[in-house]
Parts: C-alpha cells; structure tokens; sequence
C-alpha cells in the first residue's frame, strides 16, 4: 500500500518549506500567488489528501515549545526531539516556536514570553519542569502537553518513551551477559524518566533474585539538573546501566583515566541512542528512543486539544529498541548476544 502524500513531500519537490505549503493549501497569507497555484497544481497531481471534516483552529497557527535551559545546553537528545517536533508541527500545519526557560523564571514563575505575548495556541513542555511553572503557565488557559516527562496526577496530557520498558531491556541484556553485579548511574529524583528506567533496573534484578546494592547508585547531577563529577565506589561492579549516553560516555573516560578498561573489567550502558553513543570508545549500547513518534503524537493531541476535541488526559507511552554495542561485551564464559 503506497504512503500517503505529505506537505513535507510536496515541498521537497518544490524547494520550499512545509509552512509555505500550508499557508498555500489553506488560503493563507504568506506566500504569492504564483507559488499558490503551483503548490495547489503539485498536491493534485501528487494526490495529497487534506485532513476532511476538520475545523480549522483560531488563533496564531503556532505552537509553543518551552524547555528549561538546563535541558538544552549541548544536549543532543532534545536538539533532536525538537527538530522532530519543527517538522511535524509543520506536517500538521503549525509553525514550532522554541523559548529556553532560564532557572529564574522556572523558580519565580515568570511566564515567557511566547505566551505573555500570545503569540502561540498551545504549549509542550519538553524536559522535567517545576510543577509551579507548568501550572503557572497553564492557568494562561492554553492547552498544555507534557514531553519526555510526566507529572503526577493525570492532569495533563504526557507523552514519553517507555522508560520502565528501557530499563528492564538494558538490565536483562547486561544479565544475559553475565553481568550479575550491575550498578545504575543517575539521580533519580531529578527526573521521572531516569526514575522510571532505575525502576526498571530495579525490576529486572529483582526478577532475577538479586537484590539492588544501594552503594552502586551513583548520583550524577546536582539539585539544579546540572551534571556533576561521579563518584565511584571502592568496590566497583560489573556493570554500570547509566541515565543517558552522555553519562555513560563521562563514565567510560573516568574509568579508563583510573585504570579501568570497558568491557574487559566491567560494562556500561547508556540511554536514548544519540550523539555520545558512537562517539564513545567502545560504541554504547543503548535503548533507542523513538523521537519522531513522540513529537508525532506529542503534536496530534495538542492539535486534537486546539480543535476542542473532548478526550481525557492520557499518558502516552513510546516503545524504543535495545541496540547493542561493544561497551557491554559479555563477561568471560557467556554467551555472546548479536551486535548492532
């Protein structure tokens, strides 16, 4: 069965961006009138299919994206969502506007300006946010989505990768591996998606009658958010599952600066499969996280919510995949699993 046609291909074709064929498809100002009838005559042809019965929302045809700065600063894993989240908003129709929240305004509740100014229809929280803020913003009355975190209560609509699921995958494969003593790197109270892949870890041990030793979770950011030297213990393990790939690639790097060598003496994994994953020696084996279904969905509810389509709240879980690389090599007289 053939794929159906986006905006995004027809302006592929054309050299053009996929807001510029929205605004041409919808009647809207933005673009000439010879560009119009050109994007009109391509979909034809083409066989684009609009979107039937749906009514088009009032308002600024944009969607705001707030993220606090701590999540944003050199972080590929948000870079990436939020390219994803640029292009299907645009696929949707909406332009994508960014505003980094800086550690003040988070604390003081000052609102940004993208919604002090009106100049968005809806909101997507993206990173672990002060629930004070998000309410703060919130009570401006437009709809607000939260992305790659969630928030006790079921007040708002969440969308995040199945963080229980990625732990549980990552901590049984170290098993698999041979690895029974197995350690997790992260301060799980910083966020609810490292607390859900450490709940994760948790289960899997547990399943496999061991007991969680509390001297091997390390924290590795500070109250702030902000990342923070590890501490390792006298006693190393024989794995390390870690909070993200960056973690796991600072971690490589200081045990190799200690003597160490991964994964002769002992395996790391990181988390969501981005930039430190393939930079790191050895490769990282990771849990691949699904970024352009999360901001897809992410993007669809928040639609659904500006054309006052009643639904309750949900909480909208991602699948990712288990990739494996050279960092968790299997422990002596185990069975080797296949590689990425």
């Amino acid at each position: 069965m053939a794929k159906p046609v986006r905006m995004a291909d027809i302006a592929q074709r054309l050299q053009i961006s996929v807001v510029s064929v929205s605004k041409a498809l919808a009647g809207k100002p933005g673009v000439s009138e010879e560009m119009r009838a050109r994007v009109v005559a391509l979909a034809q042809e083409m066989g684009y299919e609009a979107a039937k019965s749906r009514p088009e929302p009032a308002g600024t045809g944009n969607l705001g994206v707030l993220v606090p700065s701590r999540f944003f600063a050199e972080n590929a894993f948000y870079t990436s969502l939020y390219r994803s989240l640029l292009l299907r908003s645009a696929d949707a129709g909406f332009g994508c506007m960014l505003e980094i929240v800086s550690p003040e305004a988070e604390r003081d509740g000052l609102l940004p300006a993208l919604v002090t100014g009106r100049k968005v229809d809806g909101v997507i929280f993206m990173g672990n946010t002060r629930e004070e803020y998000l309410r703060a913003v919130s009570a401006s009355g437009l709809p607000c989505l939260l992305l790659d975190f969630r928030m006790p209560g079921g007040e708002f609509d969440c969308v995040a990768s199945d963080n229980l699921e990625g732990g549980i995958a990552l901590t049984r494969h170290l098993l698999e591996g041979g690895r029974r003593r197995i350690g997790f790197v992260g301060s799980i109270r910083s966020t609810s998606s490292i607390m859900d892949r450490y709940l994760g870890y948790q289960c899997a041990l547990r399943e496999a009658g061991i007991v969680p030793r509390e001297a091997w979770l390390l924290e590795d950011r500070d109250e702030n958010g902000e990342f923070i030297p590890l501490k390792l213990p006298a006693e190393l393990p024989d794995a390390f599952l870690c909070s993200c790939d960056e973690v796991a690639y600072n971690l490589v790097n200081q045990l190799r600066a200690a003597g160490f060598e991964v994964p002769r003496d002992l395996a790391v994994c990181g988390y969501d499969d981005y930039r430190f994953s393939t930079l790191c020696q050895p490769p990282l084996t990771s849990y691949r996280v699904n970024v352009d279904l999360m901001a897809e969905m992410a993007v669809s509810r928040l639609d659904a919510a500006l054309r006052r389509q009643p639904a309750a709240a949900v909480y909208c879980i991602v699948p990712g995949r288990l990739i494996v690389r050279g960092s968790t090599a299997p422990a002596s007289g185990a069975a080797a699993l296949p590689a990425l």
